[in-house]
């Protein structure tokens, strides 16, 4: 039977799929965040301000919300302006050289330039609003906040980590008013854990186009 392709085709076409598989792994290494490779799990990130929720969320018992003040209504939480926190930072620890960036921030009028702890690439869509409606507490992603001197990652935030969630949500859901207390969800009392907020059919949390759009 007479060779269909010569030689110099096959070569072709195995240096075609070759060049494929190397777009393929270079589109997805793009989408990735371009700054810097992804914290280990429980690994803090060097901020321009060495930063404690745990002193102000677990010691000082400031809500989320005061600093992250776009979380119920935004995709995107927000993060705080020189202006949040030089509403008690102009009268406390004025002098401390941690703080120093904070008021080089004010005086130039230039935000302070946070570094992302939790990432996401480009192709997943995130909505904290809609999490936070829903009844997924701060808790369920961030991990006990309250406890860390510097912020770090707990959770994979991978898709079958989400999924996991989206096909089976309601051991994560607690009451609106539960959302932003620093406990765990199979903690909350009895009382705290109803009435849940209703949500979409099983089909729509976990269509593609929920998160990728």
């Amino acid at each position: 039977m007479a060779q269909v392709f010569s030689k110099r085709a096959e070569l072709i076409v195995k240096l075609m799929v070759l060049g494929l598989a190397v777009l393929l792994v270079a589109t997805v290494a793009w989408a990735m965040p371009q700054d810097r490779a992804y914290l280990a799990l429980g690994e803090p990130d060097q901020q321009p301000i060495p930063f404690s929720h745990k002193h102000h969320v677990g010691d000082d018992g400031i809500d989320c919300r005061y600093c992250h003040t776009t979380v119920e209504t935004s995709a995107f939480a927000g993060l705080p302006s020189t202006q949040i926190c030089l509403s008690c930072h102009s009268q406390l620890y004025v002098d401390a050289p941690a703080l120093a960036p904070l008021h080089e921030s004010a005086a130039s009028g230039r935000p302070i330039v946070w570094r992302r702890v939790h990432l996401l690439p480009d192709f997943v869509y995130f909505n904290h609003s809609v999490h936070v409606t829903k009844g997924v507490g701060c808790v369920e992603c961030h991990g006990h906040i309250d406890q860390m001197p510097l912020t770090w990652r707990v959770r994979p935030l991978q898709m079958q980590w989400c999924l996991g969630c989206h096909r089976d949500p309601s051991a994560h859901l607690r009451p609106a008013s539960q959302v932003f207390a620093m406990t765990e969800t199979d903690a909350l009392a009895p009382r705290d854990r109803a009435p849940l907020p209703q949500i979409e059919g099983k089909r729509r949390r976990t269509d593609c186009s929920t998160c990728h759009r």
